[in-house]
């Protein structure tokens, strides 16, 4: 695992965080969809630079 994947990984968990903060607190739906496609971006760019795979 490089430094550059665990940062990405990290960021992506952050930002679901925040996704599940501001959907408590009832801010608005494009908001919350938008953090939560960042998020998602982050982790899968993470997860495959992971090469497992290879």
């Amino acid at each position: 695992m490089n430094g550059l994947s665990t940062i990405l990984i990290v960021v992506g968990l952050f930002l679901i965080g925040g996704v599940i903060s501001f959907a408590k607190q009832g801010m608005g739906k494009s908001l919350i969809t938008l953090l939560s496609i960042g998020a998602g971006m982050c982790l899968l760019a993470g997860v495959l630079r992971l090469d497992y795979w290879n």
